[in-house]
């Protein structure tokens, strides 16, 4: 299973052809898992009621990550390895732990996001 961060679904929101029928493809066999933090960034940057519209059908419609306490893990994560310092946010700590517990990897075009999973070995498609 794939998350994908919010930048990916921003490139597949705005049909950007690089991005859209790799995660068209993606959806189309199941392999991504929704997590609540990053559907949360989307609507809060939807421009209008149709955007908001879509981004909730895909949310309701994909499998979300299991996770219990995982705030409380991600902050834990991100104090241990100290990644606040490293420019690497909560929102973050949370989709890598949130793709642990779910054996599951992350796309991201966030670079800093990208350096940790590579060190972190949840590499990046």
């Amino acid at each position: 299973m794939i998350i994908l961060d919010t930048s990916v679904w921003i490139e597949f929101l705005k049909n950007s052809p690089e991005y859209y029928s790799k995660v068209k493809y993606l959806l189309g066999n199941q392999q991504v898992l929704a997590v609540e933090c990053i559907f949360g960034e989307l609507l809060q940057g939807a421009k209008n009621k149709r955007e908001v519209e879509i981004i909730s059908l895909y949310w309701e419609s994909l499998p979300k990550v299991k996770t219990e306490n995982g705030w409380i893990q991600a902050g834990i994560y991100s104090s241990v390895n100290k990644l606040t310092s490293k420019g690497v946010g909560i929102i973050d700590s949370y989709i890598i732990t949130a793709a642990r517990n779910n054996n599951a990897r992350i796309w991201s075009l966030d670079k800093k996001l990208n350096s940790l999973l590579k060190k972190e070995e949840i590499f990046n498609l």
